[in-house]
């Protein structure tokens, strides 16, 4: 086994060593670590079903427990606890291994789930949903981890597209099972059924995953640097919640705004001077040095900030100016989860073969090109047209988001890869968050304009908007996504041309170099 890597699954074969690509039998579900790469999508399925499995149960929700005013914190506090804990957990499983952390997530989620389930009232509802988070912070980072550990850079280019398949069919899904759910059962049975599945997948893992090897050689005067960990919890969340509250629940400008992104400035500052002393930081700050790992946060980034942008604005359009039914308006943003997997399963075929950087540049090709075709659109435009700028433009994103990830983790020994893994999610929530002010700040202000005489833009009801009011701010969110699908070309040339995999050998089928 390579130097600095002691732990990973038992009995595994060895790297792939020929010049022949990995085939889908020596990588999928029936092969030998199949039941490993199961249990890590079947816990990947809860958290990406749980974000987006709610919104069609929100009425039915209301309706049972009131609160109407505090609903969105059922979103906003899930999203809180997981990003800010992702980076986090990321070094947790570098220090006690990915086991642990991984069991660690599906417990505290399935915990989660089950408080959701027979929460009486919504305050009890959100904080629930904040447990669950917690869980979720865990699974999505340890699990990419995981895969980096038992896969080779080569296996890795197939193995991600599964990972790719279980978001795409999460997207559709989700939805359609929460109103299942909401209309026919009750919205509870939402969370009631993540606990088979939870314990399913905890299970799996349990029988086929052994990590192997001296664990006090790895842990070995390794140390929780908790300060820096407390720190950059506070500090991410405070600039989280700044992101997703202003101009919602206060104006930009008001002391509550700049109250919260000060105190996240002198806590990033703090963090970074205690960083520099930890013996064994939480994060790195060599982290913000290497070419390799800044390319990737990069790309994890702007993906973050353009799924927002499409998925939020791209259903609105659809309905309110194109007047398409609600249905179809979500098959338009569905043809990106049919993108974003067929761009992640063949972009191993363009890395392994010409190395990570064209892989990236190739994505922001198809990212500008899908978001033009969005930018486009009309009053008289097709749901086509929409639906086909949706699919180009996961197809961008699949080319960037997946071998972002494996690039960060094959620039790192075993030792690093938590660590990461968990800093590219971690750059990918926050420009999520950063997606919905910004665009959510700018669709605010030109209906603002248009309404004139001081009203609140906030406060109106979407559906009594007039369309030549709607239109021109949806319009405007477009153009935006699209000036910002342009930096994805910054992820690429940022991006070496070549990516040393200091855990593997050299081989014709790496992508390795300087």
């Amino acid at each position: 086994m390579p130097e600095g890597m002691p732990y990973g699954a038992r009995r595994l074969p060895p790297h792939v060593t020929s010049t022949a690509a990995p085939s889908h039998a020596s990588v999928g579900l029936r092969s030998e670590r199949g039941p490993i790469l199961g249990s890590v999508m079947l816990s990947i399925a809860l958290v990406a079903i749980d974000t987006t499995i709610l919104a069609t149960a929100v009425p039915a929700i209301v309706e049972d427990l009131g609160g109407f005013t505090q609903f969105p914190w059922l979103f906003s506090a899930f999203l809180l606890t997981q990003a800010v804990t992702t980076p986090i957990y990321g070094k947790l499983a570098d220090v006690y291994g990915r086991k642990p952390l991984m069991m660690f997530g599906i417990g505290a989620f399935v915990v989660g789930s089950v408080l959701c389930a027979v929460a009486w009232s919504m305050p009890a509802l959100i904080v629930a949903r904040a447990v669950q988070g917690l869980g979720a912070g865990a699974i999505a980072p340890t699990g990419m981890t995981i895969m980096g550990d038992i896969y080779s850079v080569a296996e890795r280019a197939i193995a991600q597209g599964y990972v790719a398949s279980v978001w795409a069919m999460s997207a559709v899904v989700g939805p359609t099972l929460g109103g299942l759910f909401a209309d026919h059962l009750s919205w509870r049975w939402i969370f009631w059924i993540n606990l088979p599945l939870g314990l399913l997948a905890a299970v799996m893992l349990l029988r086929s995953f052994e990590e192997h090897g001296d664990r006090a050689a790895v842990t070995e005067r390794r140390s929780v640097d908790v300060a820096g960990s407390a720190l950059l919890a506070v500090a991410a969340g405070l600039l989280l919640l700044g992101l997703l509250e202003g101009g919602i629940r206060w104006d930009w400008d008001s002391p509550a705004s700049v109250g919260l992104f000060a105190g996240s400035a002198v806590l990033l500052v703090t963090f970074g001077l205690v960083e520099r002393r930890a013996p064994d930081p939480v994060l790195p700050l060599w982290v913000f040095r290497n070419r390799v790992l800044n390319a990737a946060t990069i790309g994890a980034f702007v993906v973050g900030v353009l799924m927002m942008g499409v998925t939020s604005y791209i259903p609105v359009y659809a309905q309110r100016v194109l007047g398409s039914g609600a249905t179809v308006a979500g098959l338009a943003v569905a043809a990106l989860a049919i993108g974003w997997p067929i761009a992640a399963s063949t972009a191993g075929r363009v890395y392994l073969r010409w190395g990570f950087r064209p892989c990236l540049l190739a994505g922001a090709v198809f990212g500008v090109l899908g978001s033009g075709i969005v930018a486009l659109a009309g009053p008289g435009s097709s749901i086509w047209q929409l639906a086909a700028g949706c699919l180009v433009l996961g197809l961008g994103l699949g080319y960037v988001a997946s071998p972002s990830v494996i690039a960060a983790q094959s620039a790192v020994t075993w030792r690093d890869r938590g660590v990461a893994t968990g800093t590219n999610m971690f750059s990918r929530s926050v420009g999520s968050a950063v997606g919905v002010a910004a665009f959510g700040a700018l669709a605010n202000g030109i209906v603002a304009s248009r309404l004139g005489g001081g009203v609140d833009a906030a406060d109106v009801d979407l559906d009594k908007l007039a369309v030549a009011v709607l239109e021109p701010a949806l319009s405007a969110v477009f153009v935006a996504v699209f000036l910002v699908s342009l930096t994805l070309v910054v992820a690429g040339a940022v991006m070496p041309s070549r990516v040393h995999s200091p855990d593997e050998p050299a081989e014709p089928t790496d992508v390795t170099g300087e």
